[in-house]
């Protein structure tokens, strides 16, 4: 029982920490992004579009590489740790909340930034402005960035390891009961994992649908 709290705790340690690196990095470059007018923006938003859909074991595969010995990260040390984790999980979901952030920005009206303006809003508070119209969906980004990385296993495997009471998360333990044919173990793994998924987005929901309201 302590064990499977312990996976427990740690898988959403390095979900959530994850996440919340990923929504730093993507609100305000998504932000960028929508509201920048510059040369090289439509490379830019089809690379996070790409990304977007880059499959985990890809993720995995680069972030091994550079956080190998022989890597360009190496003399960090980090490879087959929590925060190898963190920072594979975090390139799975900073494309994720990057193109949906532009893409809740983009939706709202095209002359609302420059009436903001216009009415004597500061930049910063013309941004703060549109993320408030625009936060229903920006809070559907930020669940679609915690879906991806709380129930992706290749990337967790590849930089983590799975080794027991260091970097053995729930997707790896799923992974190596089932390899073991403990399959009861796994279906209770995954009973637990989808439970703590439902209960989380359920949170967010009731904060989205309550901002609905106003």
């Amino acid at each position: 029982m302590l064990e499977i709290f312990n996976i427990t705790l740690l898988s959403l340690q390095v979900s959530t920490l994850a996440t919340l690196i990923s929504l730093i990095i993507g609100l305000p470059l998504g932000t960028w992004l929508a509201l920048g007018k510059f040369r090289g923006r439509s490379i830019i938003l089809s690379i996070i579009n790409t990304g977007m859909a880059l499959p985990p074991v890809v993720v995995g595969l680069l972030v091994a590489i550079s956080l190998w010995r022989s890597g360009w990260l190496g003399e960090l040390k980090l490879i087959y740790t929590p925060a190898a984790i963190v920072i594979a999980q975090t390139v799975i979901a900073a494309p994720v909340i990057t193109g949906l952030t532009a893409a809740a920005l983009e939706s709202l009206d095209p002359r609302l930034s420059q009436q903001l303006l216009g009415l004597g809003a500061s930049r910063l508070q013309m941004v703060w402005y549109m993320w408030r119209e625009a936060r229903l969906p920006l809070l559907a980004a930020l669940m679609a960035g915690f879906g991806a990385v709380i129930s992706e296993v290749g990337a967790s495997m590849m930089v983590g390891g799975n080794i027991k009471g260091q970097t053995r998360v729930l997707t790896t333990a799923i992974v190596l009961e089932t390899s073991k044919g403990e399959f009861g173990n796994a279906i209770a793994l995954s009973a637990l994992l989808l439970t703590l998924t439902y209960l989380i987005n359920l949170a967010l929901t009731s904060i989205q649908q309550r901002n609905a309201r106003r």
